[in-house]
């Protein structure tokens, strides 16, 4: 696997070339897996403070196949990890979720009682917590941990759980695994307590593993390893994966599609080739411009300001007060959730108004909905730009 630092500084084109050679099949096979493994459908969840409901995750919607790799990137504090509670069922008062569907084998989980969950987590959806310093009961050994994940979940008996652990150790590459089955988490590194977590997680051997931030607080050499891993892993167990992160070289090596988390909603969804190439949304365009790696000398760029908190986010586009390429209806409508019926002019552009529909025809747009403002949002940031535009959709 190709070095995460040049990782990071492929991204603004298309996938690292380690990756370059799998990229068509993985499109290929993504493209036509039947039927979905998990489909979350509107999914609102928050938290009730003070007297009243605040979302932190908003109306948020994506579908994730078997053996895919779903990136959820963003910020800190745009509502992935809450997501990723909200499909397991762990978010805890005064968190709830407010509304929504979370399909997964064609079986709603909302509706599912505490003791059915229980019987699927760990053992058909597992999740890999995002701290390793502090995921690990530190009173336990390692081997006690996951032998009671095998008994509770039928996979193994108390005589043959040591047994297995000593196995799983072993199959994520841990070194000397008779031995460290009897560690405690303090006496191991932090690269070792992770491998100890995904081995953990795949004891029960799952369909979906949830992934959150699994290269948190390990450095690059480390944070290599554990990529490889788990693409290994996947490779060998045909696991779908829900990779939570903040880091785009992580989502430039192990992405088939990306969705861009911002303020709890997901504003942009594309296959990862697609989304380096030509990231339409403005978030996302910054996202790309404050990657390190540019020509030497120049400045590394930030977008202005932080993500809205709870309970405060702005009205219309939350995005809109950082936006560079804000417009009239950005603080009125939010973009994907305001469909217009009628045709919207753009901006003044040379001094004169033009619709939707008729700049769309004359420039080639192509319209993802009619009359609506996130497409709209996308021409107007093509439209800043113009000169730019043109060279580039020729």
């Amino acid at each position: 696997m190709s070095d995460l630092r040049d990782s990071r500084l492929a991204v603004r084109g298309s996938r690292p070339s380690a990756q370059s050679g799998d990229a068509s099949v993985n499109e290929s096979r993504t493209a036509n897996r039947e039927p979905r493994l998990l489909s979350v459908e509107h999914l609102t969840t928050g938290f009730d403070i003070r007297g009243r409901f605040v979302p932190a995750v908003i109306d948020v919607s994506f579908h994730l196949n078997a053996g895919e790799t779903l990136c959820l990137v963003g910020e800190s504090g745009s509502g992935k990890s809450v997501t990723a509670l909200s499909i397991l069922g762990l978010v805890q008062p005064p968190g709830r979720i407010e509304h929504g569907r979370l399909v997964f084998k064609d079986r709603d989980l909302r509706t599912l009682g505490e003791r059915e969950m229980q019987k699927i987590r760990g053992a058909e959806i597992a999740l890999i917590f995002q701290e390793p310093m502090t995921a690990l009961n530190p009173v336990f050994t390692i081997g006690n941990q996951i032998e009671e994940t095998l008994r509770v979940h039928g996979r193994a008996t108390r005589r043959t759980a040591r047994h297995k652990a000593i196995e799983l150790l072993d199959a994520v590459s841990i070194p000397d695994p008779e031995k460290r089955v009897r560690d405690y988490p303090h006496q191991l590194s932090g690269g070792l307590r992770q491998r100890a977590l995904i081995a953990m997680s795949l004891a029960c051997e799952p369909v979906l593993v949830i992934a959150d931030e699994p290269t948190t607080a390990l450095d690059v050499t480390i944070q290599a390893q554990i990529l490889d891993l788990l693409r290994s892993l996947q490779r060998k167990m045909g696991l779908a994966l829900l990779l939570i992160t903040h880091d785009l070289g992580v989502v430039a090596e192990m992405a088939d599609r990306v969705a861009v988390m911002y303020a709890g909603r997901i504003v942009e969804e594309a296959p990862v080739n697609e989304l380096f190439a030509d990231p339409k949304h403005p978030y996302t365009r910054g996202l790309m411009a404050s990657i390190p790696g540019g020509a030497p000398g120049t400045r590394l760029q930030a977008i202005q300001g932080t993500v809205p908190p709870l309970g405060e986010l702005p009205p219309g586009c939350s995005f809109t007060p950082r936006c560079p390429s804000r417009f009239e209806p950005c603080p009125k409508a939010h973009p994907g959730t305001t469909v217009f019926s009628a045709p919207l002019d753009l901006p003044p552009e040379g001094g004169s108004h033009k619709s939707v529909e008729s700049d769309s025809a004359s420039r080639g747009f192509r319209l993802q909905a009619e009359g609506n403002h996130t497409t709209r949002c996308y021409l107007y940031s093509d439209a800043v730009e113009p000169e730019t535009r043109e060279a580039k959709r020729s």
